[in-house]
């Protein structure tokens, strides 16, 4: 038996609250206005098979925390991308100045694939999820990375070492 109020009615009654919720952990903006509409979309599914007598307004506000969490930690797993490297990235080590070149001058896919995978330690799969790839994309463009990096900074030194990034583990 579905609550006493229409769902129309919750909407109205409790928009307001479910908006200022999302703001407070999000603040003003977009991604806000995004887990308000999550929030009431789930509450639309879920509707049906609330119990009688649930507080509404109770249950929308822990509805709208986890969306705008959610929110949060999928932006939070998005890199930002940078014209240039940030002070603490920049390195004396001539080596280390080249391979951070060499990769700021690989195509978008291929960087962020190795920028991702390699360096940030995502398996392809997560990767995949945070550039709107597939994983075998992802594969294919990593691949494709480290092996223009290898040409580009190919050495005399024969150990893989001085010529690719280690490889994290999955």
């Amino acid at each position: 038996m579905p609550p006493v109020q229409p769902f129309e009615n919750a909407v109205q009654t409790h928009g307001p609250t479910v908006l200022r919720v999302c703001r407070a952990v999000l603040g003003a903006g977009p991604d806000a206005d995004d887990a308000w509409s999550e929030t009431f979309l789930a509450a639309l599914r879920a509707w049906p098979d609330l119990p009688p007598g649930t507080n509404v307004q109770a249950w929308l506000v822990r509805v709208a925390r986890n969306k705008s969490i959610d929110i949060v930690r999928a932006t939070a797993r998005q890199a930002i991308p940078a014209d240039a490297l940030p002070d603490a990235a920049r390195s004396h080590d001539p080596q280390a100045t080249d391979v951070w070149q060499a990769v700021a001058r690989l195509p978008q896919r291929q960087r962020e694939a190795v920028a991702y995978h390699y360096f940030g330690g995502l398996p392809h799969t997560e990767t995949a999820e945070v550039t709107g790839s597939s994983p075998a994309a992802v594969r294919r463009a990593a691949a494709d990375g480290i092996a223009a990096l290898r040409r580009t900074l190919s050495t005399d030194d024969p150990t893989p070492s001085a010529r690719t990034p280690a490889k994290a583990s999955r």
